[in-house]
C-alpha cells in the first residue's frame, strides 16, 4: 500500500515568485548578520541623532530661523547607511562564500526570480525596520531640542517628507549594497564598492575647479539621495524627490547589471 505522504513529494513543484520570496525570507531571518546589522542601524539612527541633538542644545545656533531641527535629529542616518548597505552585500555574497548559491540556482533555474526575490525581501525588511526607527529618532531628537525651543513637529512643511524620505533612503542604500554584492560576488569587493560609491566621488570632486565641482556635486549618489532627508533645501543639491529618484536610478542600474551578469555567468 502506498504511503499517502510520499505522494506529496513526487508531485511537480512549481517555482513561483512568491515561493522564492518566502525562501529568501527564511534565509534572511536565519542569518546572524541580519540581527546585528539591523540592530546597528537602529542604534546608529537613534543614538547618533540624540547625541547630535544634545550637542546642538549645548551650542544653539545664532539664527534659529535657518536651523534644520529635522536634519539634526536624523543625523544618524548618515552612519546607519553603512550598516544597512553592508547587510545588503552580505545577503548575497554569503551564499557565494559558502557555495550554497549553487543550491539556490538549482532550485530556481530561471535565476532572475532569485535576485528579485532577494531584492523584494530585503527591501521590505529594511523598510519595516527603518520607518519606525527613523520616527523614534525624530521624536527623541525633538524632545531634546525642545529645551532650547529648537524643536519642530511632524505637521510642519517638509518634516513628514524628510522623516519618510530618510527611511526610504536607507532602504535604497540596502538595495544598492545587495546589487553590488550580486554583481561582484565577493564580500570585500562589494563592501569596498559600496563605500567607494557613497563617499569617494565627493573626495575626488575636491580636486576639480570649484565651478565644475559645484555643478557636478548635486548629481553624486550620496548628495542626491540625502536631499530627501532635509527640510531646508541645499542650493547645491537637487530637489528632495528628484535627488532621491536619481539615487534610485543608480541603484536600479547596479541591480540591472547584476541581473545581466547572473544570466550569463556560472555560479
Amino acid at each position: 500500500m502506498t504511503n499517502p505522504s510520499l505522494t506529496l513529494y513526487t508531485r511537480e513543484q512549481r517555482v513561483t515568485q512568491l515561493r522564492v520570496i518566502r525562501s529568501e525570507w527564511t534565509k534572511l531571518r536565519s542569518l546572524l548578520s541580519t540581527i546585528w546589522c539591523l540592530a546597528a542601524t537602529a542604534a546608529l539612527v537613534v543614538g547618533v541623532g540624540s547625541a547630535y541633538s544634545s550637542l546642538r542644545v549645548a551650542r544653539p545656533p545664532a539664527d534659529p530661523s535657518t536651523f534644520d531641527s529635522t536634519s539634526v535629529s536624523l543625523a544618524g542616518v548618515q552612519l546607519a547607511q553603512l550598516a544597512i548597505g553592508v547587510l545588503g552585500v552580505l545577503f548575497v555574497t554569503g551564499e557565494y562564500a559558502t557555495g550554497s548559491i549553487r543550491v539556490s540556482l538549482a532550485a530556481v533555474p530561471g535565476r532572475l526570480p532569485m535576485l528579485w526575490g532577494k531584492a523584494i525581501t530585503f527591501g521590505l525588511t529594511t523598510a519595516v525596520v527603518a520607518v519606525p526607527t527613523v520616527l523614534v529618532a525624530f521624536l527623541a531628537g525633538q524632545s531634546i531640542l525642545a529645551a532650547e525651543n529648537l524643536d519642530t513637529g511632524l505637521g510642519e512643511p517638509g518634516v513628514s517628507r524628510a522623516v519618510l524620505g530618510s527611511a526610504l533612503f536607507l532602504t535604497a542604500v540596502g538595495l544598492l549594497g545587495l546589487g553590488l554584492g550580486a554583481l561582484l560576488r565577493n564580500t570585500a569587493a562589494g563592501v569596498s564598492a559600496l563605500f567607494g560609491l557613497l563617499f569617494a566621488p565627493q573626495l575626488l570632486l575636491g580636486l576639480l575647479p570649484e565651478s565644475m565641482s559645484d555643478a557636478v556635486y548635486r548629481y553624486l549618489p550620496t548628495p542626491a539621495g540625502t536631499a530627501v532627508s532635509g527640510v531646508h533645501q541645499d542650493p547645491f543639491t537637487l530637489g528632495p524627490w528628484a535627488g532621491f529618484g536619481l539615487f534610485c536610478l543608480y541603484t536600479a542600474i547596479v541591480l540591472g547589471l547584476a541581473a545581466w551578469q547572473l544570466r550569463r555567468r556560472d555560479a
